[in-house]
């Protein structure tokens, strides 16, 4: 092989292996998702319909105010693109419940992403350690 397939086989394995990074970064960034919107969901089952609780909102650097939430008061829910919606809690649980399912087939595409790529890297350094060899050992 000429130098020129060398060197297109390497930019190849580091393309391969920089979107390898891309799909890991992504994948960490739907995990935290996940965790926050699990998270969310347990705090509002534990919400009890018939109490009223006191809480601390943040409003920024650190600080908080007091709030108090009222029994079977309304979720407010972002439903993207800055939008929200008013929901009563078993709605809300509902809907979030329904995006942990999305993220979840999110993180087995990413799965199936970062296999696929993994085979090509592998071929590539299959292929890399075929043309070293070749070098070694020229054919007389």
């Amino acid at each position: 092989m000429s130098e020129e397939q060398v060197q297109y086989l390497l930019q190849q394995m580091q393309a391969l292996e920089t979107y390898m990074s891309e799909i890991m970064q992504r994948e960490d960034a739907v995990i935290k998702l996940l965790q926050e919107a699990t998270g969310a969901v347990e705090a509002m089952k534990t919400l009890d319909a018939n109490t009223e609780y006191e809480t601390l909102v943040p409003v920024g650097l650190g600080a908080f105010v007091k709030a108090k939430i009222q029994p079977n008061q309304k979720m407010i829910i972002n439903i993207g693109a800055g939008a929200v919606i008013e929901q009563d809690k078993d709605a809300a649980i509902n809907f979030i419940e329904a995006r942990i399912k999305e993220l979840e087939v999110v993180l087995q595409q990413f799965a199936v992403q970062k296999q696929e790529v993994a085979m090509r890297i592998e071929q590539g350094q299959h292929e890399m350690n075929k043309l070293i060899q070749a070098n070694r050992n020229p054919m007389h």
